[in-house]
């Protein structure tokens, strides 16, 4: 019966599109973003020591910490400057747009992991590669291409892997940008069964996580079977 009521109840079922739509686009995003941070990191920049040492900043925050400065922003601070659109009204009080808020402000938390482990890969890539394709007459896109991104690809499948996995299971942060709201709009899967406990729907969540966990498993599975070749490490 439980099961039953679970998939008819509107509130579960927007808690998978929220979370599932959430993970999807916060995974792509943050493993762009972190490539792109990787290779400027590597490349001929100026202090690298310092550069490092301010994008990893928020590997040291806790996410109830980011979550509580980023709400401020969104809903004190940007509103006062930017009076156009979801912006101006709050962008996490914005039924629609809120999502968005909580993508950016989980890459900002996240990437500095993430840059690690590209960072690790651009370092297992010699010297020689790219002046062969020099020789060869590629141009610097025509590098980054057909020679980092394909020697990379081991590690964009762990940093996807485990990005996912990561962020199907939000919380914190979710907690204290929206605390699920407005209204059940960013109610993840994990807050969903965090409440029921408390609320004494012990049974009912526990179908829901029940769910949730094969649903996780059959992705990981999903995951290995598309990347199986790939991986290096």
């Amino acid at each position: 019966a439980n099961y039953v009521s679970m998939f008819q109840d509107p509130n579960i079922q927007q808690s998978y599109r929220f979370t599932f739509l959430y993970a999807a686009t916060a995974t792509l995003l943050l493993n762009a973003v972190s490539l792109y941070l990787a290779v400027l990191l590597t490349s001929k920049v100026r202090w690298p020591g310092l550069w490092k040492g301010i994008y990893f900043i928020p590997m040291v925050l806790s996410g109830l910490v980011v979550a509580y400065c980023f709400q401020y922003l969104f809903n004190q601070s940007i509103p006062k400057i930017i009076t156009w659109g979801p912006l101006g009204e709050g962008l996490l009080t914005n039924e629609t747009w809120a999502w968005t808020g909580l993508v950016l402000v989980t890459v900002w938390a996240s990437f500095p992991g993430t840059v690690i482990i590209y960072l690790a890969g651009l370092s297992s890539i010699g010297s020689d590669v790219y002046e062969a394709g020099e020789l060869d007459g590629a141009t610097e896109l025509g590098k980054f291409r057909h020679l980092t991104l394909p020697l990379l690809a081991p590690f964009v499948v762990i940093n996807t892997v485990l990005g996912l996995k990561n962020l199907l299971n939000a919380y914190d942060i979710i907690v204290g940008l929206t605390d699920g709201g407005p209204g059940v709009a960013t109610r993840s899967v994990a807050m969903s069964i965090f409440r029921g406990f408390d609320g004494g729907d012990y049974a009912y969540q526990m179908a829901n996580a029940m769910v949730f966990f094969l649903i996780s498993i059959a992705l990981a599975g999903l995951q290995l079977r598309l990347t199986r070749g790939r991986t290096v490490l």
